[in-house]
């Protein structure tokens, strides 16, 4: 019998992988431009979308260790319960009831509950990318399941309790978080490429191989930030913006493209693209009021 290898609760909760859930936040703020923004319900509703990506994350590790994936795979939540699968899920339950009463509880007081007409199938899909016998994931649906909970459902579902309309930076948001949830995706599978094709996961990576899968991550990403840049330019009148977004745009891209993709490179470029407009963009703004004075 294999001896399961002894794992700590803090080796295997990696708060980076969190970013992809809340980095549609700082870009629903900085893409709001001047229209105002509902923090409180964006802060909730942020809270919500982790516990949510937290179950998920959970319900994946059981669905990997029931069907034989993963099996290289150290941070397991499995592995720290040395096997014995009902406690992760257990635990995923509590996340996944958790982070719906709280996006719920966001829709009820800000009187938005029509979001949850399309809220709520797409939870239901992303319960559904890791659970049963056949979960989405293991199918050639895993991507497009990814882009859609990511784009319409996150960033779009954020953009809308935040109180803001349906412009042309809201339709760049969704398209550019669904893309850069497919890049993140794809620059995760190739060091499972063997486990997920012995067990017949269909990921993208064993259906057209890793140069493919590389390449793909990485022309996802750019396409997520130059849409990121579009919604900026958009929003902000701002001259030479979208020069500086794009420069920006171009030299990660072909940064990440040169040393490969893999999720803490993915989320480490985007992060630094948001939080630079983040901080920029006001300074920004109050250059540019103070020149026309």
């Amino acid at each position: 019998m294999t001896k399961i290898p002894v794992i700590k609760w803090w080796q295997i909760f990696n708060p980076a992988i969190y970013l992809i859930s809340i980095l549609p936040a700082i870009a629903v703020i900085i893409m709001a431009g001047e229209a105002p923004v509902w923090k409180q319900g964006l802060i909730f509703s942020t809270l919500a979308v982790v516990l949510l990506q937290h179950a998920i994350n959970l319900f994946n590790d059981v669905s990997d260790w029931n069907l034989g994936a993963d099996t290289e795979k150290m941070d397991s939540w499995v592995r720290l319960h040395n096997g014995n699968t009902q406690p992760v899920t257990i635990h995923a339950l509590i996340s996944f009831f958790s982070g719906g009463l709280i996006g719920l509880s966001v829709l009820i007081v800000g009187d938005k509950l029509w979001i949850a007409l399309f809220a709520l199938p797409l939870i239901g899909l992303g319960y559904l990318y890791n659970a049963g016998k056949s979960p989405l994931s293991y199918t050639w649906m895993g991507e497009w399941v990814t882009g859609a909970c990511y784009g319409p459902g996150v960033f779009g579902g954020l953009w809308f309790v935040s109180g803001l309309p349906f412009n042309l930076s809201a339709v760049m948001g969704m398209f550019a978080f669904a893309a850069l949830a497919v890049s993140l995706l794809l620059s995760h599978q190739p060091p499972q490429f063997e486990t997920d094709r012995r067990v017949g996961k269909k990921s993208f990576c064993v259906r057209y191989g890793i140069q493919k899968t590389h390449q793909v991550s990485v022309l996802l990403f750019a396409v997520a930030l130059l849409l990121i840049g579009i919604g900026l330019s958009s929003s902000h009148n701002i001259p030479y913006l979208q020069y500086i977004v794009f420069s920006l745009v171009l030299i990660f891209s072909i940064y990440l493209s040169k040393v490969g993709p893999n999720p803490k490179r993915v989320l480490l470029l985007s992060s630094t693209i948001l939080l630079l407009s983040f901080i920029i963009l006001p300074w920004l703004s109050i250059t540019r009021q103070a020149l026309t004075l």
